[in-house]
């Protein structure tokens, strides 16, 4: 059964792989790439502070980054745990497979990009979601596109994305939980 489902996942990642073309590479390298997120980020950041003020906008900078670290540190875990080699480096599929990634890890299960732009995604969009209703959404469509280029680019089978963007829906949601819960006893009078 699991031999079967990886079967259909190495199949499925090489027909979207295979749906890229050179005219569209350079723009997915933009989207993949990390730093291209930053404006969004910044523009979260003042979000939260015109709607918080600076006093929770300065313990909402040090729950993100813990977010990250978190979501980090666990795609690592289970990256070193599940060992499971990247379309790009797999013995007969990275013949097969669009590599365009600037370079190529050892392990992919699951993915670190789906996970840190999902929970990114659910935190900021559940934590402004009173005063811009529709913000969750447009982040879901933004993580959801971030999460397609890893597989895009060469780098990830869509079973680590659909893992990556899972985490990510959990843990956006539990951090969202704690940011209110300090919120309400350190900041809140």
């Amino acid at each position: 059964m699991l031999e079967q489902l990886l079967q259909y996942d190495t199949d499925l990642f090489l027909y979207l792989n295979n749906l890229g073309s050179k005219t569209w590479d350079t723009m997915w390298l933009v989207i993949t790439n990390k730093f291209s997120s930053i404006p969004l980020y910044l523009i979260l950041l003042f979000l939260i502070y015109k709607k918080f003020g600076w006093k929770a906008l300065l313990l909402m900078v040090f729950v993100i980054a813990g977010m990250i670290a978190f979501t980090d540190q666990m795609t690592n875990l289970f990256k070193d745990t599940f060992q499971r080699p990247r379309p790009c480096r797999a013995e007969g599929i990275m013949d097969l497979t669009r590599f365009i990634a600037p370079r190529c890890g050892k392990y992919g299960f699951f993915s670190g990009h789906s996970s840190n732009s999902m929970a990114t995604a659910i935190f900021a969009g559940l934590l402004l979601k009173p005063y811009f209703k529709n913000l969750i959404y447009i982040l879901l469509i933004w993580s959801l596109v971030v999460a397609y280029s890893r597989i895009y680019v060469g780098v990830h089978y869509p079973i680590d994305v659909v893992c990556g963007l899972t985490f990510g829906v959990f843990s956006g949601f539990a951090f969202y939980k704690l940011t209110l819960y300090l919120i309400k006893r350190f900041i809140s009078e």
